[in-house]
């Protein structure tokens, strides 16, 4: 929790404030003060993508349901929730429905570690990074599970595609992180923000800007976005891995994309962008939580971007990035970042 909000409870309920923080109610409702925000968050996080897709095609974009179309996401939501679930006949049934299912809870669960302020993090645990890495690894089984289950050949090559994918994209994440990690000497996520106090110079996408390019660009292969989007390419699968699935279950996996892409937004801004910190001194009057936002707005921003501007690759290319270019160069990285770290320090 952050400083203030700490303070008024605690005069509040006076002595009795631990006991509080530790009951199950409590711990209920901190959960629903992060999901329900991020659900909200993540039906205008798909009316601005649509609104950004739009502008720089020179179109209106969602306009009619609401002010300014607003209420589009949630009329599209409500639509997909009042349609009939069909299943396959030949389908896995229990896989089949549980698939979107595990996608949309690995997307959420994600957020248990993120720290949006000061103490205003659900969990702050001292292996938050490892936490993170272990949750968005699990994230590939929800499409291998729906491809193997849909039984449909379109649906399995996505899902083939996806787990080679992200696969070979989370090795060289992983080895990002490391160099961030040397850096630091910790695994909590609190610790991270805390090594880039001071503004924008004490940043690491600063000192560690060719890191930070390798994880955005595998951040967009991560979360299965464009130019990467193959698992679920139209113009070969069809829809991929989620072409047998409609109504609330095809719903599940488009919330838990985007659930996804904004905890990627919300790792970058922890990793290289300081957090919650302002980028100069005399902004700190700025909240935290409020800079946090803004820097998750700017990469959301910036995903957004890159679909409307860049166009497919080739799987062939895909794999080749992954392996041959990124791998290669962010094992380097964490050797020399390794000795730049014993030789400084």
């Amino acid at each position: 929790m952050d400083s203030w909000f700490y303070s008024v409870f605690e005069f509040l309920f006076a002595g009795w404030l631990p006991e509080i923080l530790h009951t199950p109610v409590w711990i209920v409702m901190l959960i629903l003060a992060i999901v329900l925000p991020l659900l909200i968050a993540v039906a205008f996080s798909v009316y601005f993508d649509r609104k950004i897709w739009a502008a720089m095609q020179m179109r209106r974009g969602p306009n009619v349901v609401g002010p300014f179309g607003l209420l589009q996401s949630f009329a599209d939501g409500l639509k997909l929730f009042l349609k009939e679930t069909i299943v396959p006949s030949q389908a896995n049934k229990g896989i089949f429905i549980l698939a979107p299912m595990l996608t949309f809870i690995l997307a959420l669960i994600g957020w248990a570690v993120i720290p949006f302020d000061a103490k205003m993090v659900l969990s702050d645990i001292n292996v938050g990074v490892l936490y993170i890495f272990a949750i968005s690894s699990l994230g590939v089984y929800g499409i291998i599970m729906s491809g193997w289950a849909s039984n449909s050949r379109y649906a399995f090559l996505g899902s083939l595609r996806s787990a080679a994918q992200m696969v070979s994209y989370e090795v060289s994440i992983g080895f990002v992180l490391v160099t961030v990690l040397v850096w630091v000497g910790s695994l909590n996520l609190t610790d991270v923000v805390e090594a880039q106090a001071g503004g924008i110079q004490n940043w690491f996408v600063l000192s560690h800007l060719p890191m930070f390019v390798i994880f955005l660009i595998s951040a967009l292969a991560e979360t299965n976005r464009p130019p990467f989007d193959l698992p679920e390419a139209e113009a070969e699968l069809v829809a991929g891995y989620q072409v047998e699935y409609s109504s609330m279950a095809f719903a599940l996996f488009f919330l838990g994309e985007y659930a996804n892409i904004l905890l990627m937004c919300a790792l970058m801004s922890i990793l290289f962008l300081g957090g919650w910190y302002a980028p100069f001194p005399f902004l700190e009057f700025i909240p935290g939580w409020a800079w946090m936002f803004i820097k998750i707005a700017f990469f959301f921003f910036v995903f957004a971007w890159v679909k409307a501007t860049v166009p497919r690759y080739r799987y062939d290319q895909l794999m080749r990035l992954g392996w041959k270019v990124f791998l290669p160069l962010s094992l380097a990285a964490v050797v020399i970042y390794s000795g730049i770290k014993v030789y400084l320090f």
